[in-house]
C-alpha cells in the first residue's frame, strides 16, 4: 500500500505550481478517475469530458478491452529497443497498413516525433528520389499550423508563444495561407526545390478550420502534378474522430449515403498518434509506400521506444474499437446532431457567433475579442456545471468528446453548455 497520504484538490495544484514547470495552463480542476465520457475529480464530482485529452481518448477513458491489452502486454514483455525483434511490432504494422491502405508503417511515440519523422522521411526523398541538391529541400506549411513543440516544428509556427525566444529557427520551410489553393499552386509553380506539403485536415489547434470541400483534393493533385509529396497530420483528427476513419479518406464505417459525397483524397505520407493508442500509451507512427519508406535505411532514423510491445498491442486494440463499435459512424451522427443544437441558439444569441466542426470535433466562436477572458470565463463556469472544455485562441471553445458518447449524453452535454451560455447571454461582451 502506498505510503503517499490522499491529497485534496487544492493541495495537488500546489504541488504542481511549486515543483513543475509552468507551461500549462489547466483549469483548476484535479482529475483522478475516468470511463467513458466521464471523468471524476478528487472530491469525487463527476465531469463530462468534452476534450477527450485533445481527442486522445476518443474510445473513451479506460476502455477495458485497451486496458485489458495494455495490463496483458505489460505482465509478458515491456521493451526489447529495435536491437531485437518483438512478437508484438510485426503484426501492429500489418494491422495498421491494411486498416489504412499503405505499405509501410514507421511507428514512434508521440505526435511530435512522428511529424519530426515525416519531415525527414520528406528530406530524404526530395535528395535521394526528386534529385534536390543537398540542403535545398523547402517544405510548404500553412499559417496558423499546430504540428507539435519541438525546435524544428516551431521554426514554421507563427503563434510567438510557441517562437519567441526559441532561436534560432531551423530552416527550409515555406508558409502559406490555409485553404488556399492559389497560394499552393504559386508557390509550387516558382519553386522546384519544393519537397513536400504538410498540411492537416482540419486546423484544431487554430479553432477547428474546417476548409473548403475541395480544398485537399485539389491541393493533393496539385503536389502530384508538381511531384511533391503530400503529407497529411491526422494526429487530431485522424480516427474517427470527423466522422470517418481518416479526414483525408473515404474509408470508414459509414453508411454510403453518409461518405459517398467525399471524394478520397490519399496523402503520400499520413501522421497518426494521439487516439492510435485510445490515450492509454504512447504510440504514433507515419504510414507511407514502399517507393517512399525505402529512403529510410539501418541507423538513419529511430527510437528506443518506438514500436515496442506494449505500444503494438495498445494500438492493435484501441483500433478495433474504433471498427467494432462503429464509432466514426458515431462521431458524424452525434456531431451533425452537436451542430444542429448549437446552431438553434445561435441564431437568438448575442454571445455566440457560430458553431463549426466535423464529427465530434467542434467549437463555438465566442462574440468577443480574442484578447477578452470571456472563452475561459465560460469555460470555469462549464466546469462548475459538470462539463469540461477549453478555450483556443482567445474567444473559440473547442468540443470534442469521446466518440463513445450516446445520444442521450451529448443531448445532457448540450444542454450543460447552452444552460452555461445563457448566464453570459445578458453580460456586457468584453
Amino acid at each position: 500500500m502506498s505510503s503517499i497520504p490522499p491529497l485534496t484538490s487544492k493541495e495537488a495544484i500546489a504541488l504542481e505550481q511549486h515543483y513543475g514547470a509552468d507551461n500549462y495552463h489547466p483549469l483548476p480542476v484535479v482529475l483522478e478517475r475516468g470511463e467513458g465520457v466521464f471523468v471524476w475529480d478528487l472530491e469525487g464530482k463527476r465531469y463530462y469530458d468534452f476534450l477527450s485529452a485533445y481527442s486522445a481518448v476518443n474510445q473513451g477513458h479506460c476502455h477495458p478491452k485497451i486496458i485489458d491489452a495494455l495490463v496483458t502486454q505489460a505482465k509478458t514483455l515491456t521493451l526489447t529497443s529495435r536491437a531485437f525483434h518483438n512478437d508484438a511490432l510485426g503484426q501492429f504494422e500489418k494491422y495498421a497498413c491494411q486498416r489504412f491502405g499503405f505499405e509501410k508503417l514507421l511507428p514512434m511515440n508521440t505526435g511530435a516525433e512522428a511529424v519530426e519523422t515525416a519531415l525527414k522521411i520528406a528530406r530524404k526523398w526530395a535528395y535521394d528520389v526528386k534529385g534536390i541538391s543537398e540542403n535545398k529541400a523547402e517544405i510548404i506549411v500553412c499559417v496558423n499550423n499546430f504540428h507539435g513543440r519541438t525546435t524544428s516544428i516551431i521554426s514554421f509556427s507563427n503563434d510567438p508563444v510557441a517562437r519567441t525566444n526559441f532561436g534560432p529557427y531551423t530552416e527550409g520551410f515555406l508558409s502559406i495561407p490555409y485553404d488556399d489553393v492559389q497560394a499552393l499552386e504559386t508557390v509550387l509553380k516558382h519553386n522546384t526545390n519544393v519537397a513536400a506539403f504538410l498540411v492537416e485536415p482540419i486546423q484544431g489547434e487554430a479553432g477547428v478550420y474546417v476548409p473548403s470541400p475541395d480544398y485537399l483534393q485539389k491541393a493533393k493533385a496539385l503536389c502530384e502534378f508538381y511531384n511533391v509529396l503530400f503529407i497529411a497530420d491526422e494526429i487530431q483528427t485522424g480516427i474517427a474522430r470527423t466522422g470517418r476513419l481518416l479526414a483525408t479518406c473515404g474509408r470508414c464505417e459509414c453508411t454510403d449515403n453518409i461518405c459517398n459525397n467525399t471524394p478520397e483524397v490519399k496523402p503520400d505520407i499520413l501522421i497518426l498518434g494521439k487516439a492510435l493508442s485510445g490515450g492509454a500509451y504512447p504510440v504514433s507512427a507515419v504510414l507511407s509506400s514502399h517507393a517512399i519508406m525505402k529512403v529510410i535505411t539501418p541507423g538513419s532514423h529511430g527510437s528506443t521506444f518506438g514500436g515496442n510491445p506494449i505500444a503494438a498491442r495498445v494500438a492493435i486494440a484501441a483500433l478495433d474499437v474504433v471498427k467494432h463499435e462503429k464509432l466514426a459512424l458515431n462521431a458524424e451522427v452525434l456531431g451533425q446532431l452537436f451542430r444542429e443544437k448549437l446552431n438553434a441558439y445561435i441564431s437568438k444569441s448575442k454571445q455566440v457567433a457560430l458553431v463549426r466542426g466535423k464529427g465530434l470535433l467542434n467549437a463555438i466562436v465566442i462574440n468577443s475579442s480574442p484578447e477578452s477572458r470571456t472563452a475561459l470565463d465560460i469555460c470555469l463556469a462549464l466546469k462548475d456545471n459538470g462539463l469540461l472544455a477549453k478555450p483556443t485562441h482567445g474567444n473559440i471553445i473547442r468540443f470534442a468528446p469521446p466518440l463513445v458518447i450516446t445520444r442521450s449524453q451529448l443531448l445532457e452535454g448540450v444542454s450543460i453548455i447552452i444552460r452555461t451560455l445563457d448566464i453570459f447571454e445578458n453580460k456586457r461582451i468584453e
